[in-house]
């Protein structure tokens, strides 16, 4: 088994705690204690046997946070086939809107507001400019979701945002279609983008925190095209259960006594060329920038809009019945996410002789591994 996030934290989460136990957030502090013991006897599981060769095999429960690099790919699947249900037979695009570099200390100070007005005040840009009848005239619908970090784990908060290419008339029955391979024009989302998120930090104390400069640059937001419902999903996925680094990333951890002297390497792709780099922080500067993107208690992260709203969704059915039934690839098959991983998982096969291995017996949390 190779590096895993879960070994860094066992080796020197609690000193971390220790150092910084008044500056922690509590979701900080939540999400390193769930993923220290994840998948192993700490948090119990279940003994499986071998009828024919006497080989045991354990299976241990996962945290279940979603922060933690092993639990997520299930949930992703999940929110797959959940997804293709509100699909529509359109061509779709893909939206993003990303904060200035001077308001991220300020965001970063003050998560659970600013990454709502940042959702606020982005999808009232998209819904305001596609009433206007020059592009579209209707309501669009939009599923979004909140991405805070960069491929080396830097702070860079943004709103991803699926759209299908048209929106509903007025009376809710008409469907209006784009142009052809045009969605809104970026410059005025970016205009619009940035007086929204004004007007709302403005009935804050924050306001004043703010560089007058930031009101006057151009605010950055991409638009592009990405083919039917099926493609956009998968386009989507990947940002919707992913969290800051996945394990098979870390590629060695040298220790040298200390969080402030033991060494994490990791790599990342490098954004303006493809090529794969290497980053080396001290695990205490890892610790900073993996956790500055661990989310506030409760915080929602993906969030619909428009005629994806769960108060108008009604109107999906009809609209879905009237533009046609999207061809949709099958999703594979995973365990269902609504299930516990206390639950007995489907097949377990001897490593010896392959035959399929019997429950035993489960294993309460901290029990020895004894059969």
């Amino acid at each position: 088994m190779g590096l895993e996030l879960a070994d860094l934290f066992r080796a020197y989460g609690a000193d971390y705690r220790k150092k910084y136990a008044d500056k922690l957030l509590p979701s900080h502090r939540q999400a390193m204690w769930a993923i220290e013991p994840c998948r192993t006897e700490r948090l119990g599981g279940q003994v499986y046997g071998c009828p024919n060769c006497q080989e045991f095999q354990y299976s241990y429960h996962s945290c279940r946070n979603r922060h933690c690099p092993k639990c997520q790919h299930e949930q992703t699947q999940n929110w797959l086939k959940v997804q293709q249900e509100l699909l529509l037979n359109v061509p779709y695009f893909f939206l993003t809107f990303t904060l200035p570099s001077e308001l991220r200390d300020l965001v970063r100070a003050n998560q659970k507001a600013l990454y709502s007005l940042l959702f606020q005040a982005s999808a009232e840009a998209a819904q305001k400019l596609a009433l206007d009848p020059r592009y579209i005239g209707g309501q669009i619908g939009l599923v979004g979701v909140l991405h805070t970090w960069t491929r080396n784990l830097i702070f860079h908060p943004h709103v991803h945002y699926l759209a299908p290419s048209g929106g509903l008339h007025s009376d809710g029955k008409i469907w209006l279609a784009a142009r052809q391979h045009f969605f809104l024009p970026v410059r005025a989302l970016s205009k619009l983008f940035r007086a929204a998120f004004r007007r709302g930090l403005q009935k804050t104390k924050l306001f004043e925190q703010v560089p007058s400069k930031v009101w006057t640059q151009e605010w950055v937001v991409h638009c592009l095209p990405v083919g039917d419902g099926q493609a956009a999903l998968k386009y989507l996925a990947p940002y919707i259960h992913r969290v800051a680094i996945s394990n098979r990333r870390l590629l060695s951890f040298e220790k040298r006594g200390s969080m402030e002297r033991s060494l994490v390497t990791f790599q990342y792709r490098a954004s303006d060329t493809g090529q794969l780099k290497k980053c080396t922080l001290s695990v205490e500067q890892f610790f900073q920038r993996f956790l500055q993107h661990v989310l506030p208690h409760a915080f929602v992260k993906v969030r619909y809009y428009g005629f994806f709203g769960a108060s108008v969704r009604r109107r999906l059915a009809a609209l879905q019945l009237r533009l046609g039934d999207p061809v949709l690839d099958p999703v594979e098959q995973q365990p269902a996410s609504s299930q516990s991983d206390y639950d007995t998982p489907a097949k377990i096969l001897c490593p010896t002789c392959g035959l399929p291995m019997i429950f035993q017996r489960n294993l309460s949390p901290q029990q020895c591994r004894s059969p």
